[in-house]
């Protein structure tokens, strides 16, 4: 055999399908895997040494935000450092596409501090143009949201679209389709999608069946209704003939831990009956968004500038905040803007309403009156063990649902976004062995693949391609926290993005072999 471009050798091959692992050198030519034959037959002009160490497909996270993001950090050290090769975006109805009213689209999103991209593209083909220009480590693979979707149709305006501009939403998705997304989103209690009713988001994902693209959504309600949710997002899986993905699937609240398990039992008969559903998570129970999701839907009609008008009238914003769903104690402070209340990042509302004199509800109407409407929080609100059950579920994939992607920074961010993949496996496969070391690599490799459309990854196969990670089970842990969270993962030694190593030796190697993956066209 000639030599090639690179082997990964002395490794022992977990090939993504839930298979044992065995031993084997794996052969790269260009960003192909070119050969995968017995221990020590392969020769390469570079050759990453995987002695003591098990070789994975590149993890590909299914649910991810970082599409906003990777833009202003290619290099994406989060994602290296505990082996994601591919992020999946356009997640929870938020899509950087299409831009009608770009002002509008990034007020919607700037809870997670979006505003650092150009927004001088209408479509998903400019975006992803602009994406590649910076070189990015990793590969992005994107998906088309009902948020973007209404803002550019229907505004910010709570009631159903009219036929016309279902009609252009739909035109919309065929538009994005046809320039390379893997999927529509909807997150149904972010302003605008959470208006859309369930007739209009059917409709939609009639139009994404058509076009073969997943349909991923963040549901309706994700505590007391969650079963009711769950049950909406079925029927329209049902009436759409969609592929669904039910995002980061979880029971928010004290009072609603161990519904999980009745969800995950109408997904099974879901799936008896034939309907193509997955759901995914992520292993902590924290969840982290925007402090405008546990507002009343009617609050935030007509977008983030009417609500700052109606907290300025006494009386309206009483009615918020009797409407409002605040756990004080649960809800902690995470990414604010410029403002009188920065320096309570990484405090809770029970605190910062001790200071204030104001009850929960209050005290967070007040922090987003004084800064702008936007406020990211985490809530603690979830149960181990219900994550746990949905983690172990074996039609689950791992996700992140974060979007940080440097190495440091400020504010205090999900600690998800740094270490969910090594968390998994250090944690989940490793000390509580609740997953196989096999099933826990599938779950990150060729099960999101297969929901995402991506038939040339998650899979160590001839032919395929060569995104690699080499780690080793027994060091590889999250070392992100609540309190400290800007700590990258340890124990990944080698990644390797479309056949050229971005990490060597546990440290980035400057190359950025990343590329916005488009699905062929329908």
């Amino acid at each position: 055999m000639p030599e090639l471009d690179l082997v990964i050798a002395g490794g022992s091959v977990l090939d993504g399908t839930g298979t044992e692992a065995a031993p084997a050198d794996i052969g790269i030519e260009g960003d192909r895997i070119t050969a995968v034959a017995a221990p020590g037959t392969l020769s390469g002009a570079d050759t990453l040494d995987a002695t003591g160490h098990v070789v994975t497909p590149g993890f590909i996270d299914l649910h991810s935000h970082s599409d906003f993001s990777l833009p202003a950090h290619p290099a994406a050290d989060t994602c290296l450092f505990q082996g994601v090769t591919t992020l999946v975006g356009g997640n929870c109805g938020f899509s950087p596409f299409p831009v009608a009213d770009a002002e509008r689209l990034r007020r919607a999103a700037a809870f997670m501090g979006r505003e650092e991209l150009a927004w001088d593209w209408t479509g998903f083909h400019g975006y992803a143009d602009s994406v590649e220009q910076t070189a990015p480590a990793v590969n992005l693979a994107a998906q088309v949201g009902l948020n973007a979707l209404r803002i550019a149709t229907v505004g910010d305006a709570e009631r159903a679209a009219s036929p016309d501009e279902l009609a252009a939403m739909r035109r919309l998705i065929e538009r994005a389709a046809e320039e390379g997304v893997v999927g529509f989103s909807t997150g149904l209690i972010y302003a605008p999608g959470t208006y859309a009713p369930p007739a209009e988001v059917t409709e939609l994902a009639r139009t994404a069946a058509r076009l073969g693209l997943l349909y991923s959504t963040h549901m309706r309600n994700e505590a007391d209704r969650l079963i009711d949710a769950v049950t909406e997002a079925l029927t329209t899986a049902r009436e759409s003939g969609v592929r669904l993905e039910i995002s980061h699937l979880k029971a928010m609240g004290r009072e609603n831990h161990g519904k999980v398990h009745e969800a995950l039992r109408l997904i099974d008969e879901a799936r008896a009956d034939g309907v193509d559903v997955t759901a995914d998570v992520y292993p902590y129970t924290a969840s982290s968004t925007t402090l405008t999701s546990r507002l009343p839907g009617w609050a935030l009609d007509g977008g983030v500038d009417r609500l700052l008008e109606r907290l300025a009238d006494t009386e309206v914003r009483r009615r918020i905040a009797a409407e409002a769903r605040i756990d004080p104690d649960a809800i902690v402070l995470a990414q604010l803007p410029p403002g009188p209340y920065s320096d309570w990042i990484g405090r809770s509302l029970t605190e910062l309403g001790a200071e204030l004199g104001l009850g929960g509800a209050e005290t967070a109407l007040e922090v987003l009156a004084a800064h702008n409407g936007s406020a990211g929080i985490v809530n603690h609100a979830m149960a181990e063990d219900d994550m746990r059950a949905v983690l172990s579920h074996p039609q689950v994939s791992v996700a992140s649902d974060g979007w940080t992607l440097r190495p440091s920074g400020t504010g205090r961010p999900h600690p998800r976004s740094f270490g969910t993949f090594a968390r998994v496996l250090g944690r989940y496969a490793g000390d509580s062995r609740l997953l196989t070391l096999a099933d826990a690599v599938r779950k990150m490799t060729w099960l999101p693949a297969a929901r995402a459309g991506l038939t040339d990854r998650g899979r160590i196969r001839e032919g395929l391609a060569a995104d690699l990670v080499v780690l080793d089970p027994g060091t590889v842990r999250d070392t992100s926290t609540f309190d400290d969270p800007w700590n990258l993962a340890t124990g990944v030694r080698h990644v390797v993005v479309n056949g050229t190593p971005a990490l060597r030796d546990a440290a980035l190697t400057g190359n950025r072999p990343g590329r916005v993956l488009r699905r062929p066209r329908p």
